[in-house]
């Protein structure tokens, strides 16, 4: 499950990722005049052993709930509270690189936490400026992240918060992982405390699915937090990507 580790320093940076829709505070134009951030994530991917897709994107979005939790942002005080409301305060962008033997390790040494699944390994970073990735993360690979289901998808459990994608489009699975973070930091950003320490104390328990078309269109209606991308990479600007459906938000 979640390995929170590691002492803080400073992190990557690289190019951009979408922005959620309903990031608190200012206005987009307002939001883009500020120093901008990057919050980059680098999954393991081994040749022989890659990760189940749906295992992959689901360790993502944890990954980033792990962050948002940790002492180190949440207490005023935090070592990487600082870097991450900068972050908060521009356009919340995520990179997803991948990385496999030496390069994983390599990047196990910078201050971060490793989240892992039933197959995946992602480890996340403080974010950083957007234009200062250290070497050891620069040199990793963006593309290429293309994964495959390494078994049977079920059905969510009930009662666990479902991240839904958009049935319509195709993303690699980079940038998915991207996407499904940032469904994630939407709904945290909706929840009281108290419901965010019931889903803290649960490991952050969590599905990905695609929605069926029918569904999704209910779902983007729903005022559940939708995640709606800047357009930088893959997809057209303004398209719909996620639906974070936590049973709390529907109280």
């Amino acid at each position: 499950m979640t390995s929170p580790f590691d002492a803080p320093a400073p992190a990557p940076a690289s190019a951009p990722a979408p922005a959620p829709s309903d990031v608190p505070g200012s206005a987009p134009e307002d939001r883009d005049a500020r120093p901008q951030y990057v919050l980059p994530l680098v999954v393991r991917l081994e040749r022989a052993t890659p990760p189940g897709r749906t295992d992959a994107l689901e360790t993502s979005a944890r990954a980033v709930l792990t962050l948002l939790a940790d002492p180190r942002v949440a207490e005023a005080e935090g070592e990487w509270a600082e870097r991450v409301a900068a972050w908060e305060d521009a356009r919340i962008r995520k990179v997803v690189r991948r990385a496999r033997g030496g390069e994983w390790r390599w990047a196990g040494e910078l201050p971060g936490i490793t989240v892992t699944g039933r197959e995946a390994e992602v480890r996340v970073f403080p974010p950083v400026p957007l234009d200062g990735w250290p070497k050891e993360l620069a040199k990793l690979q963006v593309s290429g992240t293309d994964l495959e289901e390494s078994g049977p998808v079920d059905a969510p459990a009930p009662g666990v918060p479902v991240l839904w994608l958009n049935p319509e489009l195709e993303m690699s699975a980079g940038k998915t992982m991207a996407q499904t973070g940032h469904a994630a930091q939407l709904a945290w950003w909706r929840l009281d405390g108290t419901r965010r320490k019931e889903w803290a104390e649960s490991g952050f328990a969590l599905a990905v699915r695609t929605a069926t078309p029918q569904a999704w269109a209910e779902l983007v209606a729903s005022g559940l937090p939708l995640v709606q991308d800047a357009g930088f990479t893959e997809i057209a600007p303004g398209s719909c990507t996620v639906v974070a459906d936590h049973p709390a938000l529907r109280d």
